[in-house]
Formats: C-alpha cells, sequence, structure tokens
C-alpha cells in the first residue's frame, strides 16, 4: 500500500475537516506515493521516537501531535528543524491528525469521558462544521432474478456505506408495469403489449460525490433499456461537533473512585488535582490536552469536575474559587491511551501492513517528590 492509501484509511476513521482551523494536520512530510509496509503510532515526533522508527523499518509516522507548526524558513541538519531533516534523509514519512481526532466521534475526549462514565455527552466549544458529505438515497426498480447484478454493481461504485458497514441497502417485492411502444427495444415482452413483471424496489445511500458514478453503474448492469429510478437527496443531522465533552455521570461518583479509573486506563502515575478527592461528582466535563480556555463554560455549566492535560495557574484559581474540582493528568498522558483503540481500527481498514506503537514516545515530565 501507498501513503496515500493509509492516508485515505485514517481519513475513513479521522476526517481532517474536523481539526481545528490553526492546526497543522495531514501528510506534513513525505511522499503519498511511498510504498509502507510498517506504521508507527506515537503522540511525539522526538529524536527518540525516529531512533526507535528507524530501527523498527517504519516507512510512516502517525503522529497526535504535528511534526511542523509553523511555515519553516530552513530545513537544516543542526537547526531546530534538525529533525524533519532527519526524516526526509530517512525516506519517512509523517501524517499527523491532531485536533481531528479530539473532535471526532470516538475520539480522544469521547475515550475520556467513557473512561469517567459521561452519558451523552456534549461538545464544550470550539465548534467545526460536519465534514459528512451529503448523500443520496438511491432507488431502483429492478426485475428480481437482476436485483443481485444491479446491487452488487451500485456496491462495486461506491453506494451502500453507512458507518462501518458496507453493501447497505432496503427491498421490497413488487410488481411492475410498462407497455413498450414504437421504437423500443424491451428486454422482457413485446411492442404494443401491456407487461407485469415482478420486480424489487431496491433503496441504497450513495455519497452526494460519487452519485453519477453510481447511476452510470446501474444502468449498465440493469437489463432494461431505460431503468426507472429515483435519487432523493437526504439532509444531514445538524450534529455538533467541537472541543471536549460534558454531560451527566451515569451514576454520581466520588472523586476518589472517578481517580481509579482514571489510573487504570491512562496508566497515570500521578496528577494534579484541584479540590477534595471526597466530592461527590454527577456532572462532569473533559478535554484533552491544554483546555484552559474552555473552563468558563465548564464553571458556566455547573459542571462538578473537569479533566484535562494541563492548566494554567490563574484557571486552576477560578476553578478552585467556582467549587469546581479538576484533575490535571499533564498534557500528553491525558491523550497517549487513544493511540491503542487507533490502532485497532487501521488494522480492521489495512491488510498486511504492521502497525506499532512507540514505546520511546512519553511525556517529557518526570514527577518526583521533592
Amino acid at each position: 500500500m501507498k501513503v496515500k492509501d493509509i492516508a485515505q484509511a485514517i481519513e475513513m476513521i479521522v476526517p481532517l475537516k474536523l481539526a481545528q482551523d490553526w492546526d497543522n494536520v495531514g501528510l506534513l512530510v513525505g511522499d503519498a506515493k511511498q510504498d509502507v509496509r510498517n506504521i508507527l503510532l506515537t503522540i511525539d515526533v522526538t529524536a527518540r521516537v525516529l531512533a526507535e522508527a528507524k530501527k523498527l523499518g517504519t516507512d510512516l509516522i502517525v503522529s497526535y501531535h504535528p511534526i511542523i507548526w509553523d511555515g519553516l524558513k530552513s530545513v537544516t541538519a543542526n537547526g531546530p528543524e534538525g529533525i524533519v531533516y532527519d526524516l526526509i534523509r530517512a525516506k519517512m514519512s509523517v501524517f499527523s491528525i491532531h485536533t481531528a481526532l479530539d473532535v471526532v466521534t470516538g475520539g480522544v475526549n469521547d475515550g475520556l469521558a467513557e473512561i469517567i462514565g459521561i452519558r451523552d455527552g456534549r461538545p464544550l466549544g470550539d465548534y467545526v462544521e460536519n465534514p459528512a458529505p451529503d448523500n443520496y438515497k438511491l432507488v431502483v426498480f429492478v426485475p428480481t432474478n437482476s436485483a443481485s447484478k444491479v446491487s452488487n454493481a451500485l456496491f462495486a461504485a461506491g453506494a451502500g456505506h453507512i458507518g462501518n458497514y458496507s453493501h447497505c441497502s432496503f427491498g421490497a417485492d413488487g410488481r411492475g408495469t410498462f407497455l413498450p411502444l414504437k421504437g423500443a427495444k424491451p428486454a422482457i415482452g413485446k411492442k404494443g403489449r401491456l407487461e407485469t413483471v415482478a420486480e424489487i424496489r431496491l433503496e441504497t445511500i450513495v455519497p452526494a460525490d460519487i452519485l453519477d458514478e453510481c447511476v452510470r453503474a446501474l444502468k449498465k448492469a440493469h437489463p432494461y433499456e431505460v431503468p426507472a429510478f429515483d435519487c432523493f437527496r437526504l439532509r444531514n443531522p445538524a450534529a455538533m461537533f467541537g472541543l471536549g465533552r460534558i454531560g451527566q455521570l451515569e451514576k454520581p461518583m466520588r472523586l476518589k473512585q472517578i481517580i481509579e479509573k482514571i489510573k487504570k486506563v491512562t496508566h497515570a502515575k500521578s496528577f494534579g488535582l484541584v479540590g477534595d478527592e471526597k466530592k461527590l461528582v454527577r456532572t462532569a466535563a473533559v478535554c484533552a490536552g491544554s483546555c484552559g480556555k474552555i473552563i468558563n463554560q465548564v464553571i458556566a455549566q455547573k459542571a462538578d469536575l473537569y479533566l484535562t492535560g494541563e492548566l494554567k495557574h490563574h484557571h486552576a484559581l477560578a476553578a478552585q474559587e467556582a467549587g469546581l474540582a479538576c484533575i490535571c493528568l499533564s498534557h500528553t498522558v491525558s491523550e497517549r491511551f487513544i493511540l491503542r483503540k487507533l490502532a485497532g481500527q487501521l488494522e480492521k481498514r489495512i491488510d498486511n501492513i504492521t502497525i506499532k506503537i512507540s514505546k520511546q514516545d512519553s511525556d517529557p515530565f518526570t514527577w518526583k517528590s521533592i
């Protein structure tokens, strides 16, 4: 497989259009046509991660944080961009996903919400547009004995995908009638005679950008000279996508119990705490990484707990004064747990590729007692 094929598989899981407009995501280093046999997942691309990638024979690094944030004015071996220089020399590509993975359903923030038991969490802010393209319902009327041929042609053209499911359709038996007129070349029946045929009303879903292609496939596979079909444009629900999540817990818990659940999944060895471990939590909010600017929304919505990666001093003071308990896991610790899930999702979509999670990627801080 090529880098571009892996990129397409990643976008099926994490649409890059969900990323914040200030972010830098996608293929940041490398060649889209490069062959890929080994992938390494990491939060950050550091010198230690790069050395590990070389030892593993990695072709593509999929990183959470972008390897390039701002426009580069130079790429030299000894400059601050030295790691980019090393990646290019090693012919290693880097694809970054960052805030797209924060926002997407089932991503980092939904993962944090699941850990602490938030039910039906909703985004906190920094909203982005729904990246889902318009879809059409394609309805075609086809003789019963030709239904499989037509449906398979539609599926091969890209129709019938709903979420993680393919070949989605619905069929209902019925009777079709037609009268071939002068100039017709009927596949069934004769000119001048009314025909009644056992048919199936076949329905499937088609993305707008491949509708024309699917209609061509339908016409080619259909036995009739002039197939009868309808295309209905479907309205996307007004789903909200944004950073963070907030909601009620499935059942109220003491803060101390929640901390134990967090440690079990994230393997956090230390954390910063604002508030009392005995506090009863009914409503909670989460936001991975550095999400201090969202804390005012959390306070305004009267949450009992805010789980995040890090907070600035004045944000922590604001929480303390408002009676909001906060848990700071450290920036990357609040994110790293999602790599295991991402690896599993990729393994289901790509074959014959080795996918590993970096063992050298780690929190830059070592927390010690004085």
